[in-house]
């Protein structure tokens, strides 16, 4: 299967703007502004390599007291939220080199990280599930699976489900990894590097589809309950003909939300799977939501709030565009989001204005922060895992 990265279609545009009677790059600066508050470490710790710079969605996750975080080479660790001790370290890589100056096999862990069931579930490019105790880091059992796991891995009804590139949506028992069913969905032979997180909720099971679709699989048979246009191809090239729903759904109220790249913002009824507002908007990082509105960054960069019941926008923050930013995160009365320099950007969010920035690593941010009590945790591509304090 022919799979295309962002960055592929980054450097297509950069070819294509290189032919024109410029040879001069516009170099992108950042707005300047007026910190209204000073972003407030509370601690700093490093997992591994990080990702360095693979494509990557491989997202740290809260429970309780704790934050784990894991690299791409296999190293997974809990944290503790209030100063950042390792609680425990674990290696889940399957070869480990026995002499020092051997190189192990690298794990390739892509997508997020999830806890359900007593374990954290991870998932690998090389078409792996792995199951890790919660409290002990020991290795519960690792199954392969037909095809690569690049997005967070979904919890509910006793199981827990995993997309993969393949096409293939697989259900498994949490504590054996034993495959329960498996729901099959076309994949086009052009596809954006990624795919959806399911989404288990009221029995069923969310997930975006490449071809544009949302689909919901009933979670205990693993049959199609109903799908729902989110996009449809258009264009003449294959690059304008991509329409992958490569977020992870959002459900609210009745409703369900989803984004599709080259598509739209759409609402559906859960039940029914009928569009109850559709918005044309473009992006593949993850959408956030509050009690009224939903957040996005779009494929450009630019970032929106609109009315959740209405799609109608409220406001609209362009100042970032091409920053390659991560999709946000809302924590009380801003929002957070980082750029591919490191840099963490905060916005009032009943205004979209930015109020203030703070420099991190500089290997950049490739996942949006992930909220933990009054603190957000941000990673870069190089591990370096930071607890902020909100404003």
């Amino acid at each position: 299967m022919k799979k295309v990265t962002l960055a592929g279609i980054a450097l297509l545009v950069l070819g294509l703007t290189g032919c024109s009677s410029s040879d001069e790059e516009e170099e992108l600066v950042l707005p300047e502004i007026v910190n209204q508050f000073e972003t407030q470490v509370v601690w700093q710790e490093s997992v591994g390599d990080g990702v360095e710079h693979y494509f990557s969605r491989l997202s740290p996750v809260v429970y309780e007291d704790r934050v784990y975080v894991a690299d791409r080479e296999g190293t997974v660790e809990a944290l503790s939220i209030e100063n950042g001790d390792t609680i425990w370290r674990s290696d889940v890589r399957k070869n480990k080199a026995f002499w020092p100056w051997e190189d192990s096999d690298s794990a390739k862990l892509a997508g997020g990280l999830t806890q359900a069931y007593g374990k954290i579930f991870v998932g690998s490019e090389q078409g792996e599930v792995i199951a890790i105790d919660r409290e002990s880091g020991d290795v519960v059992w690792r199954k392969n699976v037909p095809g690569e796991a690049l997005s967070a891995i979904a919890a509910g009804d006793g199981l827990i489900f995993v997309n993969l590139g393949s096409g293939k949506l697989i259900a498994m028992h949490p504590d054996s990894g034993e495959e329960r069913w498996v729901y099959e969905h076309e994949v086009p032979a052009l596809t954006l590097r990624g795919m959806s997180a399911p989404l288990a909720e009221n029995g069923g099971v969310i997930f975006g589809e490449e071809s544009g679709k949302l689909s919901v699989v009933v979670a205990k048979g693993g049959f199609l309950a109903w799908q729902a246009e989110v996009a449809s191809p258009k264009g003449s090239s294959e690059f304008e003909r991509l329409v992958d729903v490569d977020t992870r759904p959002i459900a609210s109220g009745g409703n369900i939300y989803a984004l599709a790249y080259n598509g739209n913002l759409v609402s559906v009824e859960s039940r029914t799977g009928n569009v109850v507002w559709k918005r044309e908007y473009s992006g593949y990082r993850e959408i956030s939501m509050d009690s009224q509105n939903i957040y996005l960054v779009d494929s450009q960069g630019s970032i929106y709030a609109l009315d959740k019941n209405s799609g109608i926008e409220r406001w609209s923050q362009p100042a970032l565009t091409g920053w390659y930013l991560t999709g946000s995160a809302i924590l009380g009365d801003y929002l957070a989001v980082g750029d591919q320099e490191g840099n963490l950007h905060w916005l009032d969010k009943s205004s979209g204005e930015l109020v203030s920035r703070e420099s991190f690593d500089s290997s950049g941010f490739y996942v949006e922060p992930v909220v933990a009590d009054d603190k957000l945790i941000i990673i870069t591509r190089d591990g370096e895992v930071s607890a902020v304090k909100a404003p």
